[in-house]
């Protein structure tokens, strides 16, 4: 499809491609405001951005606008797209923009246009009667808006500020095929019967109370799965030749400055006063990995130094942003900080690309990996930014794996590999990354003495694997529906009496079971077996273990799978050896 570009030419682009998406539903929220205007004439529009997924614009109506209303917004949403209008791109003086846009009686735009300089040149897009204030980019004709969908409403403050007045935000979504809309609008639905909330819930996983926004509550079934994966992360680290540390939750003023939290970081800081001295409650581990490193002088022989930490961080989240697990206050960063040498950088990299490659493939995830380049506000020399980003293609190239180059994105003070994981239902979550730092290091001054006797600046890595814990756990429950294999499982077993009778035998088996290390629970209440098997179900226990007086009499248990159904009858030997190959 033709894309008019921000600078006014025509460029071909797909909508898989970045731009052309963009492109594409940003004509759509076009579209969308086209009909809000014809609908209600008195509508005054503010923005309206393509968004991941998606797309919104905001309006202030005259009149309480409900859901109910989008179906005759699509309506004539569906006639302005087999109008078949051309989007043509107009450059106007500051004065000519202010002019249309007061005779239209905009004044969010106006106000927009008001902060220009006065010798601005003023992009405008039209499309039939409708104009817009709008930088681009844009599809070339309203007839290439094929499959759209205005999908809900909500109210947003103008330019994200609670002083201003509150807007009616209409958000929706489009596709140039319906296949493509309908298959969206399907994995939408899913992600709804998945959502880490309601089943973190039913599973007895977490809680979020209004004690506590943001700060969440892990409960005991929910401690068993965070503990597996803090053991199964301890294990790996071990095994690379990770030290691990603990560094303190709360520290000075003066070293969030020396780190330089403090002034680009402090409004997302908790802060608070001790002994008349300013203290902030980390956001980050790495200060307090450096200081680590510092405790003592380091050789060029120790080099690389890999120093893991399992440390709960805190971050000042505004209200409106949090969501479940996946966007917190506080949350345990597997954070490891790597020290080591100019000359090592590349297998370092690979070490962890193959780290996180093992974990993810363990959860059976695919992913696809970004490479992000120095951007405009950065920090450091050019000479570092070019070892730095050299050690990073190289690595990548050196495993052969397949990455996107992200030019400008990276971090201030360097460049990065994110790792975006694709779940069960073909969502992306950027999770584990590797960061390439020469600026901290110089601020904290650390040091090792090199083969020549002097002194060298060390070069340090900041990687995480699942990134938060907490947020790791959310896209699990989402990724398995909360059907976790019998590894991760907090419950591996239940044990099912046909009737009290057999309460003795399944106290047994229950004691055998927790023996050999299987997490197992005994459901004896007054109830009817069918009803404990749909409950068990409920709670997606792996297996059921239906106890009656044929198993007491052969020392069995009938074994009902999860996901298999019935089993049949097994000997509690033979079963534990299953779960115990399964683990392994």
């Amino acid at each position: 499809m033709k894309v008019n570009s921000k600078d006014g030419s025509i460029q071909e682009r797909k909508f898989e491609e970045a731009e052309g998406r963009e492109a594409f539903r940003h004509t759509t929220a076009h579209v969308l405001a086209q009909a809000v205007k014809r609908l209600y004439p008195d509508t005054k529009c503010a923005i309206g951005p393509a968004i991941e997924n998606g797309f919104y614009y905001d309006f202030e109506f005259s009149f309480p606008f409900m859901p109910e209303h989008l179906q005759a917004v699509e309506e004539e949403m569906k006639k302005i797209v087999k109008e078949s209008l051309p989007l043509q791109r107009l450059e106007v003086s500051r004065e000519e923009a202010l002019k249309q846009m007061e005779n239209l009686k905009e004044s969010y735009k106006i106000e927009l246009i008001k902060e220009l300089p006065e010798d601005a040149v003023i992009s405008m897009y039209s499309q039939g009667e409708y104009v817009d204030l709008c930088a681009g980019p844009h599809v070339s004709n309203t007839c290439l808006i094929k499959a759209f969908k205005l999908t809900s409403v909500a109210g947003a403050y103008w330019r994200g500020n609670e002083k201003n007045k509150m807007l009616t935000r209409i958000y929706g979504t489009s596709f140039p095929k319906q296949s493509e809309l309908n298959d969206y609008l399907k994995q939408v639905e899913e992600a709804k019967l998945r959502d880490h909330r309601k089943l973190g819930k039913e599973l007895g996983l977490f809680a979020l109370l209004d004690e506590g926004p943001g700060f969440p509550f892990f409960l005991p079934k929910g401690m068993v799965l965070k503990n597996l994966l803090i053991d199964y992360w301890r294990k790996l680290h071990t095994r690379e030749g990770y030290v691990e540390i603990s560094s303190p939750m709360i520290l000075n003023r003066e070293l969030w400055e020396t780190s330089g939290h403090w002034d680009h970081y402090r409004e997302n800081m908790y802060t608070t006063v001790i002994d008349d001295t300013d203290y902030a409650i980390k956001p980050m581990n790495c200060p307090g990995g450096m200081l680590v490193y510092k405790m003592q002088p380091h050789s060029y022989r120790e080099l690389p130094i890999r120093m893991g930490e399992l440390g709960l961080v805190h971050r000042h989240e505004k209200s409106g942003q949090l969501h479940g697990l996946m966007r917190v206050r506080c949350f345990t960063q597997d954070d490891a900080h790597i020290f080591m040498t100019r000359e090592q950088i590349t297998d370092e990299i690979k070490g962890v690309v193959r780290l996180i490659d093992e974990v993810y493939s363990k959860f059976g995830f695919k992913y696809h990996v970004e490479l992000s380049t120095r951007p405009e506000n950065s920090m450091g020399s050019d000479e570092d930014w070019e070892v730095a980003t050299h050690g990073l293609q190289s690595a990548l190239d050196d495993l052969q794996m397949e990455y996107v180059v992200n030019e400008g994105d990276g971090a201030f003070y360097g460049p990065k590999i994110d790792f975006h994981l694709e779940d069960s239902i073909g969502r992306t979550w950027q999770c584990g990354t590797i960061q390439l730092d020469f600026q901290l290091p110089q601020r904290f001054e650390a040091e090792y003495v090199g083969a020549d006797g002097e002194k060298h600046r060390p070069i340090m890595i900041h990687r995480v694997v699942f990134g938060s814990i907490e947020r790791f756990i959310g896209i699990l429950i989402e990724h398995y529906a909360g059907k976790f294999p019998v590894w991760l499982a907090p419950m591996q077993a239940k044990i099912l009496l046909v009737s009290d009778v057999y309460k003795d035998y399944a106290k047994e088996v229950l004691e055998e079971l927790r023996n050999a290390g299987i997490r197992v629970e005994l459901d004896d209440r007054n109830e009817k077996l069918g009803y404990k098997i749909r409950e068990a179900q409920m709670d997606k226990v792996p297996y059921m273990l239906i106890v009656g007086q044929k198993e007491k009499d052969e020392n069995h248990v009938s074994v009902r799978s999860r996901d298999a159904g019935d089993l049949g009858s097994l000997d509690i030997k033979a079963f534990i050896q299953k779960v115990k190959s399964e683990v392994e």
